[in-house]
């Protein structure tokens, strides 16, 4: 029967073999045509993608995340219930053996009509011990075919953990960079400050001897006030940056505080890639092209259901008076064989449910092929920012260097009487518009250099530039 069962077990298995679905994959970019190397990138190697910008501070906070961030600790908790659930599925190809014991206590009552006599007949103790090994044969592969799906969704939970990981981290190096731009905007408006106040000490002073009018002084003063306003209100914006990244690591936001500091000056040198190498690196592209396999997988437990199902059972016990001695005497009872089940009217049940398969998976394709053509638009996105954001950079970097020799060269001209304090405060706040953009530019280009890296799926090293 087992060599029979052996042979049956590899008859026949429903449904189609899973072939991964073909998507649209450009030869390059398009913000970057030359970034295409003949080599793969695969060879580097990954971990704390973080580092490649050089700040210890950033290091310090993002090695956190893996342990202490929940949303990440609810993922993999997922990825471990997946996994049972393969476990759970392969014991279906495996007989089950169960074991019974009973003890029935009985007496017959003697009498006739509705009320028994109070004479009975002899009481009797039954006790009985079985095992029982039922196997129901996969002779058309339905379990391992859910086999099949229960380990395709778990590699999907794997990858999501993957993804919930880097998208954590992307969001701390996000909130770091924001909050050290915070930081250099608020050293940026105490220097404004210090400028200003030492602005209105001089047009007190040419004040009180004469050379200029009252109303110069007042425009110093509101100058000054205004300035200082926008440097204490500052203070929200980085506060909640600093709220945000307790959370991403696990921390109440008063349990965390850093101290300021400048952000970094470097952009990390992405390592180049060909575009289809982001089917492979991207963790969400992977558990979308899993999650086909399984809806694969599951047509063909939706078409195993039209054939019968054959259950191998043999079961044996002893049952007696006396179990003790009935062992060691002889009442045992065995039973063996097949039996053959079969559904011959559902009302269409299972029609449905293996149009309700059909339709899931392609849905599952779609999700995938979306997923990949989403991947396309946030890499090409953010290499189309860093390129145009880099040559932003470059020409409000020369902004910056007008603006302050422009209002170097202004107050030196009211010093010396030949403009007015309007000229001055004019080109004061030229100066300081130009360098917080400046400033803004610089948050933009980290934010979308991490958000590049994400894009590609992150998890190599490459030296600063």
């Amino acid at each position: 029967m087992l060599c029979l069962a052996a042979t049956l077990i590899t008859a026949c298995t429903m449904g189609p073999d899973y072939v991964r679905p073909t998507a649209a994959v450009p030869a390059a970019y398009k913000a970057d045509p030359n970034w295409k190397p003949a080599t793969p990138a695969d060879h580097l190697p990954r971990g704390a993608w973080w580092e490649v910008f050089g700040d210890p501070g950033l290091t310090a906070l993002a090695t956190q995340v893996e342990l202490s961030n929940q949303t990440v600790q609810a993922a993999a908790a997922r990825y471990r219930a997946a996994q049972t659930l393969v476990a759970q599925a392969r014991a279906g190809l495996f007989p089950t053996v169960t074991g019974a014991a009973s003890v029935v206590r009985s007496q017959s009552m003697i009498g006739g009509g509705q009320v028994a006599t109070a004479a009975s007949g002899p009481r009797t103790t039954t006790e009985s011990a079985s095992l029982s090994v039922p196997w129901e044969i996969d002779l058309w592969g339905r379990v391992a075919r859910q086999v099949e799906a229960n380990r395709a969704s778990a590699d999907a939970s794997a990858a999501d953990l993957e993804s919930a990981r880097l998208s954590a981290q992307a969001t701390l190096a996000q909130d770091y960079f924001l909050l050290r731009i915070s930081d250099a905007q608020k050293a940026l408006m105490d220097r404004t400050v210090a400028a200003y106040r030492r602005a209105l000490e001089i047009t007190r002073n040419r004040y009180n001897a004469g050379v200029v009018p009252q109303s110069d002084v007042v425009l110093a003063e509101t100058q000054l006030k205004t300035s200082e306003a926008q440097s204490i209100d500052l203070g929200v914006q980085r506060a909640q940056y600093e709220h945000a990244i307790a959370v991403l690591i696990g921390r109440p936001p008063a349990a965390l505080a850093l101290a300021p500091t400048e952000p970094p000056r470097g952009f990390p040198a992405i390592p180049a890639q060909v575009p289809s190498q982001l089917l492979e690196r991207r963790p969400d592209i992977a558990s979308a092209e899993r999650l086909v396999a399984a809806a694969n997988a599951q047509i063909g437990v939706a078409r195993a259901a039209y054939f019968p199902t054959l259950t191998l059972s043999a079961s044996g016990g002893y049952q007696g008076a006396n179990l003790g001695k009935l062992i060691g005497i002889a009442s045992p009872y065995w039973s063996v064989g097949p039996a053959l089940a079969a559904t011959l009217f559902d009302a269409g049940l299972r029609r449905a449910q293996n149009a309700e398969a059909l339709a899931n998976y392609e849905a599952a394709v779609a999700t995938y092929r979306q997923s990949v053509l989403g991947g396309f638009q946030e890499v090409e996105d953010n290499l189309a920012a860093l390129r145009i954001l880099g040559e932003e950079a470059a020409v409000q970097d020369a902004a910056v260097q007008a603006a302050r020799r422009s209002v170097e060269l202004t107050l030196n001209q009211y010093k010396a009487g030949t403009v007015s304090y309007l000229n001055v405060v004019a080109l004061q706040a030229v100066q300081l518009s130009n360098e917080r953009t400046a400033l803004d530019l610089q948050g933009r280009r980290l934010t979308a250099s991490v958000l590049l890296i994400k894009a590609l799926g992150g998890g190599w090293q490459a030296p600063a530039r």
